[in-house]
């Protein structure tokens, strides 16, 4: 069973979204506030809150709850908000329009570790810029430097296991081979050479 959390700043829909997941096999709403109380397996979170950007709300989730997976639904199109959101870390984003079918198909691939992108705006995570998200980039640089992972932890004042999660997925999303020689990568065991280093700029 798949533990969902609703946070939309919409007492309509919040109440909507509630009664359509709840039909759905699979899926448990167990509420609508509360996350590090009701230990959710996917929040389903808007950008509009009041006093509050979703956007923020979702890396501050991510953060505090690494096995929460979050789905930014929302009624915003702009490829920046969608940039944006998968840059904090978010798992998927929908657009409200989305079929009560298809956004819970999206909570349980986000629940079993895959990523959703409304089809409406396919290709717009990466328009204009290279396949790593701002804080992957982060990380690289100075790994393609030469930097070992402590020194970056300790630049970038993020925690070890962040640092390695992110250094993780921009290795992964190059292709680069972390057990290369020194003398093909940046440093001892990084495997991020200057040649993937272009791509984190």
């Amino acid at each position: 069973m798949i533990k969902v959390l609703v946070v939309d700043d919409h007492d309509v829909v919040r109440s909507g979204l509630t009664a359509l997941l709840t039909a759905e096999p699979g899926i448990y709403v167990a509420g609508q506030a509360g996350a590090e109380r009701l230990g959710p397996d996917v929040v389903l979170l808007d950008i509009g809150l009041p006093g509050a950007d979703g956007i923020t709300v979702a890396a501050g989730l991510v953060e505090r709850l690494p096995a929460c997976r979050v789905l930014m639904l929302t009624a915003l199109d702009r490829p920046g908000h969608l940039r944006r959101a998968l840059a904090a870390g978010a798992a998927g984003y929908l657009l409200k329009s989305t079929t009560p079918a298809l956004t819970a198909d999206a909570i349980r691939r986000i629940a079993a570790g895959g990523r959703v992108t409304d089809p409406r705006m396919h290709g717009e995570e990466r328009a204009g810029s290279g396949p790593l998200t701002d804080k992957e980039a982060e990380a690289l640089r100075p790994a393609a430097g030469g930097a070992h992972s402590r020194e970056v932890v300790a630049d970038l004042f993020l925690s070890v296991g962040t640092v390695r999660n992110r250094l993780s997925s921009a290795v992964g999303k190059l292709h680069a081979h972390p057990r290369r020689r020194r003398a093909d990568s940046g440093g001892p065991g990084m495997g991020v050479g200057p040649r993937y280093l272009r791509a984190a700029r």
